[in-house]
C-alpha cells in the first residue's frame, strides 16, 4: 500500500486547497501533499511536500484522519492502493505560493469546490472541520467514480 500525507491549512474561517496541475489528481482542488520516501515519516512528509508543493513552513501539525483508497483504475500502478494521513495546520511561516505541481488559492469554509475534488471528500473533510477525527476507506471504480466508502467518525479529546 502505498503510504501519503495530506495537510489542509486553515485561518479565519478558510481553507487552502490547491489546484492540482500535474500527475496523479490533476485537474482536482486538494490539499498539498504527497508519498512517503523510505525511512520517511507521515509527519516529516507533510513537511516536507508542503514546502514543494506550494512553499511554506508547517509549524505545527495535528492529525485529523486515516484514509484508505483502492482505485480499479490503476492496475499495476504505484496509486491503486493508498494509505493516507491527514493533517490540519494553523501554523506556518511563509505565504502560500503557486508551484509546477499546485496552485494555491484560499476558500470560505462555506463555499469548498467538493464538485472539482475527489468524489470522497464530501463525506469526510466537513466532518474534520468540524473537529471530528474521521477514519475511512473508499473503493473507487472506472474513471475515478466512487463505488462504496466506510467512515467512522468519532470526537476528539
Amino acid at each position: 500500500m502505498t503510504q501519503t500525507s495530506l495537510v489542509f491549512l486553515c485561518r479565519d474561517g478558510s481553507i487552502l486547497l490547491a489546484m492540482k496541475k500535474r500527475g496523479f489528481g490533476q485537474g482536482r482542488w486538494n490539499g498539498p501533499g504527497g508519498k512517503l520516501i523510505p525511512g520517511e515519516t507521515f509527519e516529516a512528509a507533510a513537511v516536507r511536500e508542503v514546502y514543494e508543493e506550494i512553499g511554506v513552513e508547517l509549524a505545527v501539525i495535528e492529525q485529523v484522519a486515516e484514509l484508505r483508497f483502492h482505485m480499479d483504475d490503476y492496475d499495476g500502478d504505484v496509486m491503486k492502493n493508498i494509505y493516507c494521513r491527514v493533517f490540519m495546520c494553523r501554523e506556518w511561516i511563509g505565504e502560500p505560493t503557486e508551484s509546477e505541481e499546485m496552485a494555491p488559492q484560499w476558500f470560505s469554509l462555506h463555499a469548498i469546490p467538493y464538485d472539482q475534488m475527489w468524489a470522497d471528500d464530501i463525506f469526510w473533510l466537513p466532518e474534520i472541520l468540524a473537529g471530528k477525527y474521521a477514519e475511512a476507506e473508499f473503493w473507487f471504480g472506472a474513471d475515478d467514480t466512487l463505488r462504496d466508502k466506510k467512515i467512522t467518525l468519532r470526537n476528539v479529546q
